[in-house]
């Protein structure tokens, strides 16, 4: 049975629970594992890590894709307060997803606060996992020395961890947060 755009399918990977979305039908072949990322995603985080008080967050993240060989990534955050009101801006980040082949994937990530990151990983199922390989920054970002993030596909839900070493502490976890497609 052909994937088109008019087909929502029903996409099962070995493992994993099933999850229906709709492929669409101009989507490069390399992206067929990424599928299940893309569209637009919302939902809420937390953060913690030595040095900060303890935060939330609301997010919004877009996979999207032109036809090419490659996910643009786009995600904006609002600070929150215990009440889950928006109390400000919160990080943006940009970049491209893609495919390395043999399950391997690609990030190249860029973020105004100064620093631009290359990451490599594996894509296995509904699961993205990716460490940064180089982290460039400007001469006002404050250092950071390593990253790793993983996105998996749990009861349709996007789940996501994001773990840092920064300002001279080992890695260890940033941000967690669970977005619904929106």
């Amino acid at each position: 049975m052909p994937l088109t755009a008019e087909r929502t399918r029903s996409v099962t990977a070995i493992g994993w629970s099933v999850m229906a979305f709709q492929i669409p039908a101009d989507l490069h072949p390399d992206l067929m594992p990424y599928a299940w990322l893309l569209g637009p995603w919302h939902g809420n985080g937390r953060g913690e890590y030595p040095g900060m008080d303890p935060f939330t967050f609301e997010q919004d993240v877009v996979f999207a894709h032109d036809t090419r060989p490659f996910l643009h990534y786009f995600s904006r955050t609002w600070m929150t307060d215990d009440e889950g009101e928006r109390t400000g801006p919160g990080p943006i980040e940009t970049g491209f997803i893609r495919p390395g082949g043999e399950g391997a994937a690609e990030l190249v990530l860029a973020h105004p606060t100064g620093y631009a990151e290359v990451w490599y990983g594996t894509i296995e199922g509904p699961r993205l996992t990716l460490s940064t390989d180089l982290i460039a920054r400007t001469n006002t970002a404050t250092e950071y020395t390593a990253a790793q993030r993983m996105y998996g596909l749990v009861d349709g839900d996007l789940m996501y961890a994001y773990d840092m070493a920064y300002d001279g502490n080992p890695m260890q976890s940033h941000t967690w947060g669970q977005l619904a497609r929106a």
